[in-house]
């Protein structure tokens, strides 16, 4: 089994080990955290540095993946995600056993698909995202990098969400909209 550290110790974190546990591609072989943030493990797994430390850990271990969270602004996650591809670390695409993606659907890498979300016919995923629990996104739909696609949210057909942009939780898209660039959708709403 292919060893992978995760950079980001908060509660987004705690979810996606659950998914790379039941996922079984991957043994987490510890947490990257902020210098300012003093524990010692999350969800039993060490913290084996700090943001600092992240190139001499590309000098030992392969694979890393971005599990800080996002809600009103991409721009850590995006950092953060140009950062461990410039120090060549590879990032997988993390899907969870119990979500379901159409085979004419693609998600890239970085991106994490989380429990029971759900993904129908001919949608592009970019990278670095987060398609979270239960989320649904229909047919035909572009999602651009570093967006978030909150629990429960769902983005009905031919949806363009552009770059950065966070649709929240239970938010719902009208069909062929084109959300622009850095949006924040609020949990609950409709997006036109």
């Amino acid at each position: 089994m292919k060893e992978i550290i995760l950079i980001g110790g908060g509660g987004h974190c705690k979810s996606v080990i659950d998914v790379i546990e039941l996922e079984g591609r991957f043994k987490i072989t510890g947490i990257v955290e902020k210098s300012e943030i003093k524990k010692n493990t999350v969800e039993g797994y060490s913290v084996i540095g700090t943001d600092d430390d992240l190139k001499s850990l590309s000098r030992e271990y392969e694979f890393a993946f971005i599990t800080v969270g996002q809600i009103y602004s991409s721009n850590l996650r995006k950092q953060l995600f140009q950062r461990i591809l410039n120090l060549g670390f590879k990032v997988p695409t993390i899907i969870s056993p119990r979500a379901y993606i159409s085979k004419s659907s693609f998600a890239d890498i970085g991106t994490v698909i989380m429990h029971d979300a759900l993904i129908n016919a001919n949608t592009k995923i970019g990278m670095n995202c987060i398609i979270n629990s239960k989320a649904l996104i229909e047919h035909d739909c572009i999602v651009h990098n570093d967006c978030h696609i909150s629990t429960g949210a769902t983005v009905n057909g031919g949806v363009i969400i552009e770059r950065g942009s966070f649709i929240g939780s239970r938010a719902v898209t009208k069909e062929s909209t084109i959300i622009k660039e850095n949006s924040f959708i609020k949990a609950g709403s409709v997006a036109k």
